[in-house]
């Protein structure tokens, strides 16, 4: 079984922090500590020149035992958009959350803790 790419979170603990871009693969995780009780918010910055679709998945399952349901969320090509994970999206078995990218070629990210 291939291992998904841990993401890094950053604090932000002054009123001005710069935090860099770093390169997503198609399969990454985070970490529940870095999500803690507060929830985390992830920057997706699409530099192809395609559309792609990020992906939060959902570890739940509903009171009768289906899967959580997820809903890609497309990022258009040349820009941005930011996401909010919470601790629910860590499942309770890894502790870890799973996020996945349709294509992973020149799109970094920021992940920033609440």
């Amino acid at each position: 079984m291939r291992r998904m790419a841990l993401l890094t979170a950053v604090s932000v603990t002054s009123t001005a922090t710069t935090v860099a871009g770093a390169a997503m693969s198609t399969a990454d995780t985070i970490a529940a500590a870095d999500i803690g009780v507060n929830g985390a918010l992830i920057n997706v910055i699409n530099g192809a020149g395609a559309p792609v679709n990020f992906t939060i998945l959902d570890p739940g399952t509903t009171t009768v035992g289906n899967a959580g349901t997820t809903s890609a969320q497309a990022v258009t090509n040349g820009t941005d958009r930011w996401f909010r994970l919470s601790p629910g999206h860590v499942n309770p078995a890894t502790g870890f959350a799973n996020v996945t990218l349709s294509s992973a070629t020149s799109v970094t990210y920021k992940l920033i803790r609440c």
